[in-house]
């Protein structure tokens, strides 16, 4: 490993407190036509137990694939444990819900909304998490809907990033996956036939990253603030929300000030949470005059969470770059050491920037007031975004 990596990974270790395993193998898979095949496939391999945690489970012809799927492989004998975000899979068909039951899936909803003290609905499992026979695992943006489905060709076809991990992370991903399990009322169960072993062809170094609900700023805060700090030539952001606290703020003007290329993209006309857009967008004054780019993604809806670093380090997962990934919802984030998942993240953001739109500082100071207002008004509750 080069005196590069053991700076970041050093400094990342000792701020966090998590090492990084060695010898994983990384998969970067791009949109739906990546991302859903190899998820399926992965569960129709499953031989002994599949694990599966998501916040968004909706409509749609790949909602029925996966049902059927997790239903086929319960009826087989294979285990199937699913955890679904109580909030975010409530549209999810009651048939599908029924169907994997009936077959023997193993099924469990996190926080039922008519369960919990309403001071508690509030915070969600964000995680998107699936692990086959130990061996396998899968983390990233998605959800499982029709909106994800496709090749971002269109605004009905999401943008996102998935990605295939196999190694000795898929420990730090199961750990994220047991722990809601536990909380779901559900005894801690040993998988005997996990391996998670290490290949000797493969160099990725891997950091696992969970965090939970706290009255405390998470470790992605932690995280966060580290990968800025840390930052010598090049931060790129790829984030579905943004909206910085005041010290990452800070944190990105010291960066830009020297002499670190900081490029954000986020999404433009098509979003599917205005308020959390608006909210963000007042940040970008100063921002723009510390000499960041901000990009607009017009395609359609980008939901990709990624985050890379003078070309080296990726950091991946499910927390966005807002308060809610930092204070209020449970997520599992990926650092990933390997110049060549890097290159490959960073060629994708080259590719997204051909359908973005350039914030640029003297037609942003033109906004209208309406616009202001509607920014003040959003950050009085930016706490709840």
């Amino acid at each position: 490993m080069s005196s590069s990596f053991d700076y970041y990974k050093g400094l990342l270790e000792q701020t966090l407190g998590i090492p990084f395993t060695s010898g994983n193998n990384i998969q970067v898979l791009k949109n739906g036509d990546e991302i859903f095949p190899a998820m399926l496939e992965a569960i129709h391999q499953a031989e002994e137990r599949v694990e599966f945690l998501t916040f968004v489970y909706w409509t749609g012809n790949i909602a029925q694939k996966f049902a059927k799927a997790l239903a086929q492989k319960a009826e087989e004998g294979v285990e199937v444990f699913v955890i679904l975000d109580s909030f975010g899979a409530a549209e999810m068909p009651q048939e599908l819900l029924q169907l994997m039951k009936e077959k023997g899936v193993q099924v469990e909803f996190f926080r039922p909304l008519t369960q919990w003290k309403i001071w508690k609905m509030d915070n969600r499992t964000h995680r998107k998490v699936l692990i086959c026979d130990g061996e396998i695992a899968f983390t990233g943006g998605v959800g499982i809907a029709s909106e994800w489905e496709g090749d971002a060709r269109n605004e009905n076809e999401w943008r996102d990033t998935h990605f295939l991990i196999k190694g000795p992370a898929v420990f730090g991903l199961q750990a994220a996956f047991l722990e809601n399990w536990i909380e779901v009322g559900r005894p801690l169960k040993f998988d005997h036939t996990i391996k998670g072993e290490a290949d000797p062809n493969q160099e990725v170094a891997v950091q696992v990253i969970r965090t939970s609900v706290s009255v405390r700023w998470s470790d992605i805060v932690m995280l966060y603030q580290t990968l800025i700090k840390m930052a010598r030539d090049s931060i790129r952001i790829t984030t579905a929300y943004f909206n910085p606290n005041s010290v990452i703020i800070d944190l990105l003007k010291d960066a830009a000030g020297r002499g670190v290329n900081i490029q954000i993209m986020m999404p433009g006309k098509t979003t599917d949470m205005e308020i959390a857009k608006i909210a963000g967008d007042e940040s970008f004054d100063t921002l723009l005059d510390a000499g960041i780019d901000l990009f607009y993604y017009q395609k359609t809806m980008l939901h990709a969470k990624v985050i890379t670093i003078d070309g080296i380090l990726s950091c991946i997962g499910s927390a966005n770059f807002n308060h809610r990934s930092m204070l209020k919802d449970d997520e599992i984030n990926v650092v990933i050491l390997d110049e060549g998942v890097t290159g490959e993240l960073n060629n994708h953001f080259v590719e997204d920037l051909e359908h973005c739109e350039k914030i640029k500082k003297g037609q942003w100071e033109k906004r209208s007031l309406l616009k202001r207002a509607s920014e003040k008004v959003t950050n009085l509750f930016d706490d709840e975004i």
